[in-house]
């Protein structure tokens, strides 16, 4: 046979591997799975019974949206789920809990981690015992856990600083409400957000307080930064209790300011509709229930998950609030 007819049929044949190849491994990388029709997303079943445990840092409305969509994706895809969370927000029973689900030995555990840096060991731990550990929310980076799902808090305290920018056309005195200053979340956000207000506005800060996860602390926290500051623009909360906080106080007090906040709840989308909040930064947490149960069980079989599941942020203002209707 000649060359040149060899070498045409060796090149037919490789291209023929390779449309072969792309069909049996279909369009979503790393899984090994085609995409459900008109989804773009792999149907993921458990192929024996799997136990999932999700530890929240406290218990809080903000996270009863993120456990109704892991509890129906978890329904969808055959797995059963152990939901933990400390009455509040508490290092030692967060680690308590995480040490109680890898002596129960359960198939993939999904953590909002207190304190990154003390959880990391117990992180570690759990992965070396086989079991695999998505973060979600907050990270613990230098620890093994497998992925985080969530937004960059870092870049997010930047769009947080645009926000209340264009609220008060760059000028304006503010307080900062915080959670658990040692959640690497509170802590991003927080330096995304000064970097973003120190280089690019003339907005001054006037008290940043941490509440540590108490809706009542931080009450008082903002009635005295009131007192103190009488005179001040706006406040910011960067965590789930904060914005709620705001409005307690707004309302005792017949206070109409600018406030903005992270993380949405119920009460928040209220408060956006009657006037008492003017913007909440939302990462889309509706999102997250079903990439933690999909990506654990992913995981579990032994397939590759992305280290980082960015699921973007919207910010909701009394003009697209009715958009949220459809989230839940």
């Amino acid at each position: 046979m000649p060359l040149s007819r060899k070498l045409g049929l060796i090149l037919a044949l490789a291209a023929g591997m390779t449309l072969v190849l792309v069909s049996c491994r279909g369009l979503w990388p790393g899984t090994g799975e085609s995409p459900l029709p008109g989804t773009g997303e792999p149907k993921v079943q458990a192929s024996e019974p799997k136990t999932f445990a999700i530890l929240y840092p406290m218990s809080h409305p903000y996270f009863e949206w993120i456990t109704e969509s892991t509890e129906a994706a978890a329904k969808e895809m055959g797995v059963k789920l152990l939901v933990k969370a400390p009455d509040e927000a508490h290092l030692e029973q967060q680690i308590r809990m995480l040490e109680m689900m890898i002596k129960q030995k359960v198939d993939g555990i999904a953590i909002d981690p207190v304190d990154a840096e003390t959880l990391t060991p117990y992180i570690d731990k759990a992965v070396e015992a086989g079991i695999p550990v998505v973060c979600f929310d907050s990270d613990a980076p230098v620890s093994r856990r497998l992925a985080f799902i969530g937004s960059d808090n870092t870049q997010a305290g930047r769009q947080m600083g645009a926000v209340i920018d264009k609220m008060l056309k760059g000028r304006g005195m503010i307080f900062i409400g915080t959670g658990m200053e040692s959640m690497l979340s509170q802590q991003q956000r927080l330096r995304g957000l000064l970097d973003y207000l120190h280089e690019d506005t003339g907005i001054q800060v006037l008290e940043i307080r941490a509440n540590e996860g108490s809706e009542d602390l931080a009450v008082a926290q903002l009635e005295e930064m009131i007192e103190a500051h009488p005179h001040f623009d706006a406040f910011i909360g960067l965590d789930s209790v904060s914005g709620p906080a705001s409005i307690l106080v707004w309302k005792a007090m017949g206070l109409h300011r600018t406030a903005a906040t992270f993380d949405l709840t119920p009460k928040i989308i209220e408060g956006i509709k009657n006037g008492q909040v003017s913007a909440a930064l939302s990462r889309q947490e509706h999102t997250w229930g079903r990439l933690i149960v999909k990506r654990l069980l992913q995981a579990s079989q032994g397939l590759a998950i992305p280290e980082f599941e960015e699921t973007g942020t919207v910010v909701v203002t009394p003009e697209n609030v009715r958009d949220t209707d459809g989230w839940r």
